[in-house]
């Protein structure tokens, strides 16, 4: 695109913006700036066939066949059957409200259907009011964007380019709809990276899914990534949004450029799936962090209960985070790869909490579970903080494949990208890190080449990768008991807590003896404690029958051991139908690899510190968590203490100096 071009198309955008300064906050801007531009571009774009289109809806007005035909008098995906343009409008100020009501409304259906997310009546009238219609509308009409001055891919870059702008000095909403450029060139780079020989052939045919598209950056750089390298190739792409306004740009983004916007879809995908059964090459999304997911909790259990038919067949994350099922979404958009030509890549980004959130067994363990064992998780790349917009937290892509070469299948690759970067010359939001293309270029190759890397110790990039088997990352969650053991005693504390808990007790509120039962164990208070339950059973028998109680109902008997029994690691071991009691407090988990014996990691792990212990298999459950972070962690030796010291001493001197010197 021609660099001189490009500024003179922004510079006019942004003078119709300074028009609107003053009666329009900064950050609402893009609400006119924008629909004017796709107006203006649409008109542009119909003004060859103008007269064809008047004639064919005059031929056929009334007709079941009128809009077909008008369609193809235009030649485009849209028609408008008003025989106003933009210049028009502007030469008559009085009129310009309402001839440019009657030009929205003489859109077809498909491009109607967009312009009424922008609120064009609202913003209309306000402009009508502040004396500012006639002059925006006479602005746009100077500005050419004909195809054959402003080319579609022109007109993409503008677009692209305006909607970054807007959202930079709107710190609300910075982010929220537009993912960093270079950060979306590298997550196509290596989604697209092991297909360049494919994506260069004649025909070729490819479907690509947003399910979470915003405004469509991402759809657009995968479009442009293909086509730049193969004119000929066949891109058809595919979102789904829930921000009217963000939809309605990414469908005006599509429209402006040429390409079908119809398969933009506006919705929740995770309630509504606009693209039913419909399967895709090339999958990538950016979706919310950290969002819940409670509005549509039924729907989201409804399609889990289906189980393999259904989306979320893996199960559910916890409701705050819908991250994973944004991942389970696209999986089930995945070409089976009997197919022809089939099988999907998947490029998604995600903060940490993906990677191990939730316990062995929990929904998101299942997740992980399920996506390794299937061997679809291809690899993890870690990216620089403060890399995003609207975050500054650690991020990462996950590039999934259910087409994995042979040297990849069973294999995980961790990138580590984070150390790639460098730093802005302004910050915008929390954007203070990029790519350059040359680290861009870096992290393609390294990518493509991870498996040599991480196999050749000398290579100077090896450190930044690893490689890991599937079973990896699952361990056991073995519940690891000791024995409870317990001394006797009686106290005053422990009398105070047996009363009360006989008072409150539904059962032993009743107990009539209850005074008496306590009167009669007081004077073992101060006696030594016993070490042996059936010693101390004795003892109690003797006090009892000493003081007169009868023998006491169960609750009552319970209530009394409860308050007795003092855990002591030189204690008697209870037993339970034969074998030591858990005890509660002491019980602790170990996380032992998936593939090791559960009798060998206790041997060796847990037993030389407590011998008493013993692994309870059968509630031993399976979990799958990625720890990249641990597995990148370099080990530093701490600072010898008599370095430490001498420094502190120095402090210590310089203080001292410098109070003397306030002292003089």
């Amino acid at each position: 695109m021609n660099s001189s071009t490009h500024q003179e198309l922004v510079g006019f955008v942004w003078s119709v913006a300074d028009l609107l300064r003053g009666d329009y906050r900064q950050s609402d801007y893009r609400k006119v700036v924008l629909p004017f531009v796709v107006l203006r571009r649409l008109d542009c774009v119909l003004a060859p066939t103008k007269q064809a289109v008047l004639d064919a809806h005059k031929e056929y007005k009334g007709l079941a066949v009128h809009d077909d035909m008008v369609l193809e008098a235009s030649e485009q995906l849209f028609f408008n059957t008003s025989s106003l343009t933009f210049k028009r409008i502007a030469e008559d100020p009085e009129q310009a409200a309402n001839n440019l009501t009657h030009f929205i409304n003489a859109f077809s259906p498909n491009a109607q259907e967009l312009l009424e997310k922008y609120d064009f009546a609202t913003h209309i009238r306000k402009l009508q009011s502040a004396d500012l219609l006639y002059r925006v509308v006479g602005k746009f009409a100077d500005f050419d964007l004909s195809p054959e001055r402003v080319s579609n891919l022109q007109m993409g870059y503008l677009f692209e380019d305006l909607i970054r702008r807007f959202s930079e000095i709107s710190n609300e909403t910075a982010g929220e709809h537009f993912t960093p450029r270079e950060v979306i060139k590298l997550m196509a780079d290596l989604l697209l990276a092991p297909d360049e020989g494919e994506l260069s052939e004649p025909g070729v045919v490819k479907q690509v899914l947003d399910p979470a598209c915003g405004t469509g950056g991402m759809l657009t750089e995968v479009y442009n990534h293909i086509k730049e390298r193969n004119p000929q190739a066949n891109v058809v792409v595919f979102g789904q949004e829930l921000n009217e306004e963000s939809w309605a740009i990414c469908r005006s983004d599509l429209m402006i450029k040429g390409q079908d916007p119809e398969h933009i879809k506006l919705g929740n995908s995770f309630s509504h799936d606009r693209h039913g059964s419909r399967k895709f090459d090339y999958m990538l999304a950016n979706p919310p962090f950290g969002v819940e997911w409670k509005k549509v909790k039924e729907e989201v259990e409804n399609e889990h209960d289906l189980g393999s038919t259904g989306r979320f067949e893996a199960g559910l994350p916890r409701i705050n985070d819908g991250s994973l099922l944004f991942l389970q979404h696209m999986i089930s958009k995945m070409k089976p790869v009997t197919d022809e030509g089939g099988g999907s890549r998947i490029a998604i980004v995600f903060n940490g909490s993906p990677l191990f959130t939730g316990a062995a067994e929990s929904g998101e363990s299942e997740i992980r579970r399920w996506i390794l064992e299937n061997d679809w998780l291809e690899a993890i790349v870690a990216l620089p903080d403060q890399l995003f917009y609207n975050t500054g937290i650690s991020t990462y892509f996950w590039i999934l494949s259910n087409r994995k070469d042979e040297a990849h299948q069973g294999k995980v690759m961790l990138v580590d990208a984070r150390d790639h970067w460098v730093k802005m010359r302004k910050s915008l939001g929390n954007k203070r890190k990029q790519f350059t293309d040359e680290q861009i270029t870096e992290l393609r190759d390294l990518y493509a080449n991870a498996l040599s890397v991480a196999a050749d110790s000398e290579h100077p990039l090896h450190g930044k990768v690893k490689v890991f088997g599937n079973e990896d990352f699952g361990y056991q969650r073995v519940t690891v008991e000791r024995p409870l053991k317990l001394r006797f005693e009686v106290t005053e504390d422990a009398l105070s807590e047996l009363a009360a808990a006989l008072e409150k007790g539904r059962t032993t509120a009743k107990y009539e003896q209850r005074e008496a039962l306590i009167d009669s164990l007081r004077p073992l208070v101060g006696v030594e404690p016993c070490f042996k339950r059936t010693e101390f059973a004795d003892r109690m028998q003797q006090a009892f029958a000493e003081g007169g109680v009868s023998k006491p109902p169960p609750a009552v008997t319970k209530a009394v051991w409860n308050v007795v029994s003092v855990r002591d690691p030189e204690g008697e071991v209870q037993l339970k139908k034969g074998k030591p009691e858990p005890d509660s407090e002491l019980r602790d988990f170990e996380n032992i690899p998936l593939d090791e014996d559960i009798d060998a990691y206790m041997e060796r792990e847990v037993l030389p510190h407590v011998p008493d212990a013993w692994a309870e298999k059968e509630k031993t459950k399976i979990g799958y968590e990625i720890p990249f972070t641990r597995h990148f962690h370099i080990y530093e030796n701490p600072r010898p203490l008599e370095e430490i010291d001498r420094e502190l001493k120095e402090l210590e001197g310089e203080i001292r100096r410098l109070l003397g010197e306030v002292a003089k």
